[in-house]
């Protein structure tokens, strides 16, 4: 059980991180069972750890044996990375209050994994997928709700909860819209005809008022609509057109990206569009372009 001076700790730093970063209520649940899962590990590895300022004691043995611990428990590299980064985080927060050095734990090397490459559909793959949600549906107005949803993400490069959060202001889009991503950060992003004409095809159509403060996109009950929602309305599409498990909603995401790049986009603008904080995430889909040029070459090569 961790001491009530640690989990009063924890609450602070959590608190201060959705006032200022504005981080989402889910990544708040994941750094919190992160963080407590590591205060637990040390305050019975070190036998007692009443207050943060006591973190000062744990040495790079105390830390290599929680990394052991972790792996041992089935925790991936992936995983076991984002939980020394929540870690690396809270100490850092911890030792400007408590005055001590962090450096053992900040210094602490992340396991090496194999980045995952986005895996975006070509463009075939995504016009088939739009029609056939399009064509999915028993209700008109369900059919085109989902084909909305789907053209903003391949079309704008929205996150299905950007998508979601959309009220019924927006029923009629501008020609640039203000999205607030991760981290509470607006970014602009320009509309395209299609998006437009998909989202008000499907608002004149609805059979619920869609009031300014109210969703835009509704369940057949007339509530907001679910992200799972969306998610299985992809799921059989995709499996009517033998796409991949990886043809997600968050697959037109990155097929906007990519095919922005294949189109001669720069990097800066797409990370802009996209609202990546760091160049190096949207830096992955250059990897993407290489490895299709690549098979492609070994594929029409004389001597492939």
């Amino acid at each position: 059980m961790i001491a009530p001076a640690l989990r009063d700790a924890v609450e602070r730093w959590q608190d201060g991180l959705s006032a200022l970063d504005g981080s989402a209520g889910a990544t708040l649940d994941a750094y919190r069972r992160d963080v407590l899962g590591f205060l637990a590990f040390m305050q019975a590895h070190l036998g007692g750890l009443a207050t943060a300022g006591g973190l000062a004691a744990v040495t790079v043995g105390d830390m290599r044996a929680w990394m052991a611990a972790e792996r041992g428990r089935g925790i991936a590299a992936r995983s076991l990375a984002r939980e020394l980064s929540a870690v690396r985080n809270f100490v850092r927060w911890a030792a400007r209050r408590e005055g001590f050095d962090p450096s053992v734990i900040l210094s602490a090397r992340s396991p090496r994994f194999r980045r995952r490459l986005p895996r975006p559909l070509d463009v075939d793959s995504a016009r088939a997928m739009l029609d056939s949600v399009d064509s999915q549906a028993s209700r008109p107005w369900v059919a085109a709700r989902d084909l909305a949803v789907l053209t903003l993400l391949w079309g704008c490069g929205l996150r299905i909860s950007e998508a979601l959060s959309l009220t019924g202001a927006d029923a009629e889009l501008p020609q640039t819209l203000r999205i607030r991503g991760k981290g509470g950060k607006d970014r602009l992003v320009p509309v395209l005809p299609a998006a437009a004409r998909a989202v008000a095809r499907y608002a004149a159509i609805c059979p619920y008022p869609l009031g300014v403060d109210g969703p835009l996109f509704r369940g057949v009950r007339g509530g907001a609509l679910d992200q799972r929602i969306v998610r299985g309305t992809m799921e059989r599409a995709r499996m009517q057109l033998g796409l991949p498990a990886t043809a997600t909603p968050h697959a037109l995401r990155h097929s906007f990206a990519t095919h922005l790049l294949e189109a001669g986009g720069d990097l800066r603008t797409i990370q802009e569009l996209l609202g990546h904080e760091s160049l190096s995430t949207t830096q992955a889909y250059t990897s993407v372009n290489s490895a299709r040029l690549m098979d492609v070459y070994a594929k029409a090569h004389p001597r492939g």
